[in-house]
């Protein structure tokens, strides 16, 4: 085993080399504008028909809504959204064309209660939600049950992937993985988000919340409605409505970054010094893990990553990296 995981990441490595770094424009540079401008620049999504799927969720009468794109290779992507986003969601319309152009069949997931699933899930997702992607790849191998397997999660779903890679909350795992800037250690992102700037993502991610929980769970809008910060929000709402004992309890448990140790898949573990709110600091060290590839750029933001093209023209360097370890994933 521990061989054939130093050949896989010995492939990822070479595939490192293939791609060239983020070199942002002059008007992209900073974590705070690749974060912001990669959101609101328009980006193009995938094309053709699509298939509607309920997949049902462990939990009595739950389910997800997930949108499926048929392909004709023998390879099934699932591509998951972070905190306040849905499938809707640029990042995910993109990361889905790249799969789609590869000939891969792909699942573009809400998480439960989101987007076109909103109604369809009482209890709220939340950082270690790893059960619910578990789900979603279990319905996948049914469909497809000699194929490979491989999952990619943004920011909240990156850490719920690391987690299932773990087997912690989840059993139906992946073949290999893509983690894009992953809240790894959840009590250092609660306390960041605090501080400077990062009050905005802070405020942002709260109102998404709120909104949330007044569409899903009507009765607990009362207790959310007057917060202010993310760690309140989840002393207040998501660790008893979780099954945590507290928010400490939450962020322990759900914390991927202790669990690195226990995976034994591919993953790619891809984010950015610059990122506002995620410390990079938490992602080094793991090359004693042969299964996870950790590739930091130095510039990139929270799933910015916009890279100069010409003098005002740029590139979307994150789904570069992308479609070049899905290729290298793929062939495993």
């Amino acid at each position: 085993m521990r061989k054939n995981g130093q050949h896989m990441l010995s492939q990822l490595k070479e595939t490192r080399h293939k791609i060239p770094p983020c070199n942002p424009p002059f008007w992209a540079r900073g974590g705070h504008l690749q974060t912001i401008l990669g959101h609101l620049l328009p980006s193009e999504g995938f094309k053709g028909p699509t298939e509607e799927f309920l997949i049902s969720l462990e939990t009595e009468n739950e389910k997800i809504h997930s949108t499926y794109l048929k392909g004709h290779s023998e390879v099934v992507v699932y591509i998951f959204h972070g905190l306040g986003g849905s499938a809707d969601a640029g990042y995910m319309n993109r990361t889905a064309r790249i799969a789609q152009n590869l000939g891969h069949h792909v699942f573009i997931n809400n998480h439960r209660g989101c987007g076109k699933g909103e109604g369809l899930a009482r209890e709220a997702y939340h950082c270690g939600r790893s059960e619910d992607l578990s789900a979603v790849i279990r319905f996948g191998r049914q469909k497809f049950p000699h194929y490979r397997h491989i999952a990619i999660g943004f920011s909240l779903s990156a850490n719920a992937l690391l987690l299932l890679s773990a087997k912690v909350r989840g059993d139906s795992t992946p073949d290999a993985g893509i983690a894009v800037n992953g809240p790894i250690n959840l009590t250092k992102t609660s306390f960041n988000l605090n501080r400077g700037l990062n009050k905005i993502y802070d405020k942002t991610f709260v109102w998404e919340l709120q909104r949330y929980i007044k569409k899903n769970r009507t009765e607990d809008f009362d207790k959310v409605k007057n917060i202010k910060t993310l760690r309140d929000f989840d002393d207040a709402f998501t660790a008893p409505a979780g099954g945590f004992k507290n928010r400490e309890h939450y962020y322990e448990s759900c914390s991927s970054l202790q669990y690195f140790k226990d995976i034994k898949i591919p993953i790619v573990l891809l984010t950015s010094k610059d990122d506002p709110f995620i410390s990079h600091d938490d992602y080094s060290g793991f090359d004693r893990n042969d299964f996870l590839h950790v590739h930091i750029e130095n510039s990139g933001g929270h799933m910015g990553y916009l890279s100069k093209r010409g003098w005002f023209s740029f590139e979307r360097w994150q789904d570069l990296a992308i479609k070049e370890y899905l290729l290298t994933l793929s062939s495993f």
